[in-house]
């Protein structure tokens, strides 16, 4: 009899304990961490992009936030992941959605019209645009500004009257590009005195040195705040945008309500200019994108030094 009750005590006490644990485990699910997933492609843009969402969102709300840099392969693999659920959101451009996620043949000029077809199929998706930044990263054309003074450089059509005194230089893809260069000068009418092909990486070089006097680039490149350099006007819209904004998981927004709050605090946030600038201060002047992040943020008063 009392090995009987000895063993009742013990399964009294197991049970008891059982029920403690069941509690606590209960309670701990409770306090479970909310982490909003981010994901970056590899470029510092996007770096600092993804540390200027992480920022805000933590600094407004109770949300935590994981950010991860530089996905190798960029929209291609970082979409089918979002859609997967790996991540919650990620800084994406309207004209890149549309020719790499929805596989659209032909562009559609008028960006407003864009906007809301890349809205109507990515909601089928379960995703959602939350806005845009106000900044394009799109192609143009840049030239020394002592070049721009000299011919009266101001938009494409000028360069068009000047081009033939003027050298052209670009990476090959874009020279041999058929809806390049070529489709560029047919456009306005441009007959350069010289074309040299080189590679990316040594185009700024070669525009500074006054080896050529107009290069392709892209609207929010560094280089362009860090050598006084100027970006034409395209007057003839021959460039489409690709505007910068936030693409999100719909049941992230659900899942945490004062997301989207948040993230539409950054619609028309950024300038192209502003762009340039921060991704010259980390490229250039070598700081953290963390901390360039964090400065543009505190200039904005969206948070407190």
């Amino acid at each position: 009899m009392a090995k009987k009750r000895q063993g009742k005590r013990h399964l009294k006490k197991a049970v008891v304990l059982f029920l403690v644990v069941a509690m606590m485990s209960g309670l701990c699910g409770c306090g479970e961490k909310k982490v909003i997933r981010i994901a970056s492609k590899p470029m510092t843009e996007q770096y600092i992009l993804t540390e200027i969402i992480a920022q805000l969102i933590e600094a407004e709300t109770d949300y935590e936030t994981e950010i991860t840099k530089g996905v190798g392969g960029g929209t291609t693999n970082i979409h089918p992941a979002l859609v997967k659920g790996e991540f919650d959101l990620y800084p994406e451009y309207t004209r890149t959605a549309w020719l790499n996620v929805l596989k659209k043949e032909e562009m559609e000029k008028d960006d407003e019209k864009l906007y809301a077809q890349l809205q109507e199929e990515y909601a089928a998706l379960g995703l959602t645009w939350t806005g845009l930044y106000g900044f394009s990263n799109t192609y143009g054309l840049a030239l020394r500004q002592e070049t721009a003074e000299q011919y009266g450089l101001g938009t494409y059509s000028d360069l068009a009257a000047a081009s033939g005194e003027l050298i052209f230089g670009g990476n090959p893809d874009y020279i041999e590009l058929e809806t390049g260069y070529p489709r560029l000068c047919e456009a306005y009418g441009m007959q350069f005195k010289d074309v040299k092909q080189m590679e990316i990486a040594l185009k700024y070089e070669a525009l500074t040195n006054g080896e050529v006097d107009v290069i392709n680039a892209f609207t929010t490149d560094a280089q362009l705040a860090a050598n006084n350099l100027v970006l034409l006007t395209d007057d003839g819209s021959f460039f489409e945008r690709f505007d910068a904004g936030t693409i999100v998981r719909k049941d992230a927004l659900e899942k945490y309500p004062k997301l989207e709050g948040v993230l539409e605090k950054l619609n028309g946030l950024i300038s192209e200019d502003e762009m340039q600038q921060l991704n010259y201060e980390v490229e250039v002047n070598g700081k953290e994108d963390k901390e360039v992040a964090r400065q543009f943020l505190v200039t904005k008063g969206l948070l407190s030094e």
